[in-house]
């Protein structure tokens, strides 16, 4: 049973199918009536079912025209529909208003059919907002609260239990889960979160309970930033569908002025008669329309949009759609880009009295006291060994860290620091570190004071116990996606970073790119992308810092890394990858490609049907309603054609 509120959505969501079927009905009911003589129930129901079925395309064409002073094709087809009933009741020859109202019923059907289309790809684009939470549940004053979001404080503690959506970014101050981050980042495996690490809104909860800590105002959270892009894409027309628009505003006034020649000439000149030249006139009016052109390139791009935003791949606007399947140069920032940006070790070298255990031990015992990047990933790679923390820890800025562990004196620190009060050094060591130099590493030497202290004192000689090789870890998608660029046709992939070139050639040679400009300031990588711009014209540009900035904007296309990327970045770039997989770009290409090919598609489909209805109009072979049928028929295919990028 439909309740008076339910009945009213339902009306308004199927607006046109409902006036279609009315305007079906009546026109039924009309035509039976002139069958069967009933001459004035004919001239009553079938008026209904050009005002049902003609309300809405009347009312849109006399707004464009007052108001915009440009003809509308719905204005067209309202024209030929009352042209041909004027017709009829002129010659009486009442079937006219029969085809009047057949090209009503079917401009009706056919906009229906084009709405249900665009709603099930402005639901895929929709189904982005529904991941938003109204309310949280916080903790204040001991006591659980639900506070709509609008109204959360930052430094507010928020609780979700199993099964329920993050309601705005924060951090994980108790629990561990598993979060699905399907719906933001593309990630088709749940993630495990723990104390500490940020969630996102609009994420599912998994297993665990979650207490949180605000450490952003809700509006600023990754899934609102998402909907702000997503609303801006839908109400940027691209260059190509504003070039169609210009065309159309055109082309309606070239059908009027053509269609107005066509009523006066033949009758001179091929000596048709009157009546037989302004039904074809009608007809062409109808069949020259360019419906089916103008729904050529929206729905497509919309759908590819939509289709983006699925895989965690967010296009600003359909203009970047169109051109990402045209780069043909791409170049990468390094650092976080096509690396973490996240130190690891990567190599632990002991001497030869000593293990690789010790090594990573006597420097954890002392990083742990310290909160330096690299200290940090020493502590990491020692987390399965057993170690006692450091005392007396003393950090020497550019050099190094001293300490004493179990009152034995260690060191930590950089080859120029370590090896003034090293009495016997390992010319073996010497060329392992210079090797791992030579490939861009960090290299972190490791020494052992004799004999036991109460105090650090570094008059003491000390003994190498190893080294440790750390580097920034390279994307392990990294090689891949760089080899799927280079099979969808880019023609050069370049690296831009501001580190030293070492650094830069050994993490290019992992990856399978030939060439780097290294140690760039901002403004140098806007050069390099003006140089690739003139030589390759579309040039995409990936990155995530602010530094990486002016070169975003510059490049024809600005991919930025939705996760790790900065403010500046994420605001500046055409394309954000929400789950910062770089695998991603071959996705997004591939979109782009799929849409600039259904787009040439669809336009070669709209004028050959054009075309093919004139030349038959003009023989005599189409008749009104075989020419809206043909007209609204190739709209129609345009539109489902386009919904294709959906899949």
């Amino acid at each position: 049973m439909l309740y008076p509120g339910r009945l009213h959505q339902f009306t308004k969501e199927h607006m046109d199918a409902v006036a279609a079927i009315f305007c079906g009905l009546l026109l039924f009911l009309g035509w039976i009536a002139l069958h069967l003589g009933f001459l004035g129930w004919a001239l009553l129901l079938l008026p209904a079912a050009y005002i049902i079925g003609g309300y809405e395309s009347a009312r849109e064409g006399f707004t464009t025209l007052v108001k915009e002073r440009e003809l509308d094709v719905d204005l067209l087809m309202i024209v030929a529909a009352l042209g041909a009933a004027g017709l009829g009741l002129w010659r009486k020859e009442y079937y006219l208003i029969i085809d009047g109202a057949v090209l009503i019923l079917i401009f009706a059907i056919s906009g229906a059919l084009e709405g249900y289309a665009m709603q099930r790809t402005e639901r895929s684009i929709r189904s982005l907002m529904s991941l938003t939470q109204d309310t949280a549940r916080v903790v204040r004053q001991g006591r659980e609260e639900i506070v709509p979001i609008n109204q959360l404080l930052l430094g507010d503690e928020i609780i979700v239990k199993p099964g329920e959506l993050i309601p705005t970014d924060a951090i994980i101050l108790e629990g561990y889960s598993s979060l699905n981050q399907a719906a933001i980042t593309g990630e088709s495996l749940p993630v495990e979160k723990k104390v500490g690490e940020e969630v996102f809104a609009g994420t599912l909860n998994g297993y665990g309970a979650l207490k949180l800590k605000l450490h952003q105002p809700p509006e600023s959270s990754l899934i609102q930033r998402v909907i702000r892009l997503v609303k801006q894409a839908q109400t940027e027309a691209p260059p190509s569908q504003e070039f169609i628009e210009r065309f159309e505003r055109r082309y309606a006034q070239v059908i009027v002025v053509v269609g107005i020649f066509l009523v006066i000439l033949p009758p001179f000149i091929w000596n048709w008669e009157w009546e037989t030249t302004i039904y074809r006139a009608l007809t062409f009016l109808v069949v020259a329309s360019p419906c089916a052109l103008m729904a050529a390139i929206m729905p497509t791009l919309l759908s590819g949009i939509a289709n983006g935003a699925k895989q965690g791949i967010l296009f600003k606007n359909g203009a970047q759609l169109e051109r990402v399947g045209k780069v043909r140069a791409i170049a990468f920032d390094k650092t976080g880009t096509l690396t973490t940006g996240q130190v690891e070790v990567c190599q632990v070298i002991a001497s030869s009295e000593y293990t690789q255990a010790d090594v990573l031990k006597a420097a954890a015992a002392l990083e742990s006291r310290s909160e330096h990047p690299i200290g940090k990933a020493i502590v990491q790679a020692a987390s399965d060994l057993e170690y006692k923390s450091a005392v007396e820890v003393q950090a020497i800025p550019g050099k190094g860290i001293v300490g004493l562990v179990k009152q034995q004196q260690v060191i930590v620190g950089n080859a120029e620091f370590v090896q003034q009060y090293v009495t016997n050094l390992s010319v073996k060591l010497q060329d392992a570190a210079h090797t791992l130099q030579q490939e861009g590493k960090t290299v972190v030497w490791v020494a052992r004071g004799e004999g036991d202290k109460e105090i650090v004192s570094l008059s003491t000689s000390f003994n190498i116990v190893g080294l440790v090789a750390l580097a920034d870890k390279i994307r392990p998608e990294a090689a891949k996606a760089i080899a799927h660029l280079r099979k969808l046709g880019v023609e050069q992939v370049v690296m831009l970073t501001g580190d030293n070139q070492r650094t830069a050639n050994s993490v290019a040679q992992a990856i399978g790119i030939d060439k780097v400009y290294a140690q760039l300031l901002p403004e140098d990588k806007l050069g390099v992308i003006r140089n690739l711009q003139q030589e390759y014209e579309t040039v995409a540009m990936v990155g995530d810092g602010i530094n990486d900035a002016p070169a975003l904007a510059q490049a024809s296309v600005g991919i930025a890394m939705g996760k790790a990327g900065s403010d500046v970045a994420l605001e500046t770039a055409d394309i954000v990858l929400m789950a910062d997989k770089l695998e991603k770009i071959a996705v997004a290409m591939r979109l782009g490609k799929r849409a600039q090919a259904i787009v040439k598609q669809n336009i070669v489909i709209a004028l050959s049907f054009i075309l093919l209805l004139l030349v038959g109009n003009f023989l005599g072979n189409v008749n009104l309603p075989l020419g809206v049928v043909g007209h609204e028929g190739s709209t129609v295919l345009v539109t489902l054609s386009g919904l294709r990028l959906l899949k």
